[in-house]
């Protein structure tokens, strides 16, 4: 049953996670578990606003600085922050100065909107995960301190056995695929006490037969050649995906956000776009 029915405006504030990657549509945009979470509270709520502040590759101190003043303004009801990973996978990290940048976007998030949601991020199964796993872990108890003397919602997709599965992971072994994104968006719904529309969303995609040796390789020799090696090139020049990139629903041009809403404010059914509220 749903529970939240005076949600009318979501902002999401993030990386490359709430941004979208890798959940691709035709066009060669992305879309992702914020865009999906925003098209079903839609519709549901006649008037709905939206707003996507999210950049790939983004530092928690940079989301602190550039996006959390940006939310904050919008006033939203809901604002959903993900942070912290990113840092976490760097060689160097200094988590002290994660989680305290960390509290301090929470601290003022926290006050300017009905309900913060914060997130235990997913983590793909392998050695990458393994080798990061402690900072994750580290940086998942301060979130949820956060959430308990905030008053924030937590979504584990940390503790979801679906969401390891290397199955709902892209090529580049970072983000997450459609189905990945989908199971997210579920997720958070949840969360926020609207009624389950798949109940199942934690439960792990049917075995299938493992790759073989071969197919493994190239696999691996692809993720190196396409993504890893450009991604420690970007460390070591310290370049980012994200440089010179804005949030969807974030205009350069008049250095402020703007608002989505469904294109059709006249039909209650799913929403198959939006468009722009205001300058």
């Amino acid at each position: 049953m749903q529970t939240n029915t005076s949600y009318t405006s979501l902002v999401a504030v993030g990386d490359s996670f709430t941004e979208g990657m890798s959940d691709r549509l035709p066009d060669g945009t992305y879309r992702g578990w914020a865009d999906l979470l925003a098209a079903r509270m839609a519709a549901r709520t006649p008037g709905f606003r939206y707003a996507n502040l999210a950049v790939r590759g983004k530092l928690i101190a940079q989301i602190a600085a550039e996006q959390v003043p940006v939310a904050v303004a919008l006033e939203p009801d809901v604002i959903t922050l993900v942070g912290g990973l990113n840092d976490t996978l760097r060689p160097k990290c200094d988590m002290g100065r994660v989680r305290g940048l960390l509290e301090e976007a929470v601290e003022q998030l926290a006050p300017a909107c009905k309900q913060l949601v914060l997130m235990r991020s997913p983590g793909r199964q392998g050695p990458v995960m393994e080798r990061f796993r402690p900072r994750m872990e580290e940086l998942f108890t301060c979130v949820d301190d956060l959430a308990s003397r905030h008053g924030a919602l937590v979504v584990d997709l940390y503790g979801a056995p679906s969401l390891g599965d290397p199955r709902l992971w892209d090529v580049d072994r970072l983000h997450l695929t459609g189905e990945g994104h989908r199971r997210v968006a579920e997720a958070v719904w949840q969360t926020l006490g609207y009624e389950a529309e798949d109940a199942e969303w934690r439960t792990p995609v049917p075995a299938t037969a493992p790759p073989g040796w071969g197919t493994r390789r190239v696999a691996d020799a692809r993720f190196a050649r396409q993504y890893l090696l450009p991604w420690i090139g970007r460390r070591l020049t310290g370049r980012s995906s994200g440089d010179g990139r804005t949030g969807a629903h974030f205009s350069a041009e008049l250095g402020k956000a703007f608002w989505v809403t469904p294109a059709d404010h006249t039909d209650p059914g799913p929403v198959t776009d939006w468009r722009r509220v205001g300058p």
